[in-house]
């Protein structure tokens, strides 16, 4: 029975922390390693297989993505940190649910090795040790493996070409491509794939959205002229649940269903704070640009640190509610493939210019599905914002555990106050509904309010943002 050596490599990729990576070196097989299914994300126990950045036979280099990996969290790449030659693809392309270990690629240090692996399977990656059938084999037919001739190399190439293939029905794409249709309202069904494996990316769509132009002025004159009628039949698009919505649906569910939440509403005047940015962005010089978003993520800060009950987790498993000493202000950003919540750490020790440009930064890299799990897992606090949105008054959230609070912001309105100085007896005010949502097994419905009353009393006098 061969030796069976295990090297952990100390960084597969810039996410893949926890990927398995198993030197083998059995009688049958030259040297390789077994690549096994990365752990991008801390909760991470098994994910889908999107797609292969490579085929078999392609030489691989530090950095390079070797696939595209669909976590609980998100579509993230598979950056390989090794140099070699991919002898061999284990798991399609399309394949769902593959636990954090699985075997899914081997690959070898040197070309001349990749043409031993066309027959390699994942029951010889599972196994300990290679098979009995695979190690005596080689000891009958030494000549017939040293006579093997070299033509055989494309072989693997056309099978990882099928296997990597073989799931149809499902759509890759790179994340920038996915934004782009997005934006422009393009169904990728039907965008024509360059890339690896049919791959779609951005000069796809860009070079679809190119032809679509010119071509409807020609359908709309040829439509007017034959009297076309619309159809009547009811038209829809089925869109397939991604593992990482099912798995956002789950833990809403999860949330709504176990949490014995309330919430506390306020209407907030956010005059003073929109004139203090004002002032600030005046003087700026294109240094910075200040967002009302910004000013009250350090608000919520300035408000946690008073009423650290809000700041809070619950943690029955170890019997304690954790109260942090700092607030980590997680930001919801809506994104292509679902929500993320990008962490703003440390806000109540930072200034307004920092975090504005720390949430533009997270915000940019979350739409292009850019980052690290440390980024948008974890916080202590969290704030939803729809106030771009004139129509959203006043909504609330729902909290993301095992945090304890989730502050909702509606839009800035102007609302008639009594001044009985003015001339009709009324002024008006700029006002916003902030709605939080509080996990009752952590903080009393009090406590909650004196949450509420401590970020009012910041928010309506923004210089105690100093304080």
């Amino acid at each position: 029975m061969s030796a069976l050596l295990t090297r952990i490599t100390p960084r597969v990729g810039a996410l893949a922390c926890a990927a398995r990576l198993q030197l083998r070196t059995y009688a049958a097989y030259p040297p390789h390693t077994i690549v096994g299914m990365p752990a991008l994300s801390p909760t991470m126990t098994q994910g889908n297989l999107a797609a292969w950045s490579k085929n078999v036979g392609d030489k691989l280099a530090p950095g390079e993505v070797l696939a595209e990996i669909e976590t609980d969290k998100a579509q993230m790449d598979f950056e390989f940190q090794e140099d070699g030659y991919l002898a061999k693809i284990l798991v399609p392309a399309g394949t769902k649910d593959i636990p954090v270990g699985k075997p899914i690629a081997v690959y070898v240090e040197e070309e001349s090795d990749v043409p031993a692996f066309a027959d390699f399977s994942v029951a010889d990656a599972d196994s300990g040790a290679a098979p009995a059938a695979k190690e005596e084999a080689p000891k009958e037919e030494a000549p017939k493996e040293e006579a093997k001739p070299a033509e055989t190399k494309p072989a693997p190439k056309k099978a990882a070409s099928s296997s990597s293939s073989a799931p149809s029905g499902r759509i890759f794409a790179s994340p920038l491509a996915k934004n782009i249709a997005l934006e422009h309202g393009v169904a990728l069904k039907d965008v024509k794939g360059t890339g690896p494996n049919g791959r779609i990316t951005k000069d796809d769509v860009e070079a679809f959205l190119a032809s679509a132009k010119s071509a409807a002025p020609a359908a709309s004159s040829a439509g007017a002229a034959a009297g076309a009628a619309p159809a009547a039949t009811a038209s829809y698009e089925d869109v397939p649940i991604t593992n990482m919505r099912q798995i956002i649906g789950d833990r809403l569910l999860h949330s709504t269903q176990s949490i014995p939440s309330y919430i506390v509403s306020s209407q907030i005047s956010v005059s003073k704070l929109l004139k203090l940015r004002q002032s600030l962005n005046a003087t700026a010089k294109d240094q910075y640009k200040l967002s009302i978003n910004d000013i009250l993520v350090k608000a919520i800060a300035v408000a946690a640190k008073r009423c650290p009950d809000a700041n809070a987790y619950w943690m029955p498993e170890q019997g304690v509610i954790r109260k942090f000493n700092n607030v980590d202000v997680s930001v919801a950003v809506a994104t292509p493939t679902g929500l993320l919540t990008p962490i703003v750490k440390n806000a109540e020790a930072k200034g307004l210019v920092s975090i504005s440009k720390e949430i533009k930064d997270l915000g940019k890299r979350a739409k292009e599905n850019k980052l690290k799990p440390e980024e948008f897992q974890g916080g202590t606090i969290c704030i939803s914002n729809l106030g771009m949105n004139p129509a959203v008054t006043m909504f609330t959230s729902i909290i993301n555990p095992p945090q304890s609070t989730i502050l909702a912001i509606g839009t800035v309105n102007k609302v008639p106050v009594e001044d009985a100085g003015a001339e009709f007896g009324f002024t008006f005010d700029e006002k916003i509904n902030i709605t939080g949502t509080f996990d009752h097994r952590t903080i009393d419905g009090a406590k909650g309010g004196e949450f509420m009353r401590e970020l009012k009393k910041v928010i309506e006098n923004p210089l105690e943002l100093l304080l």
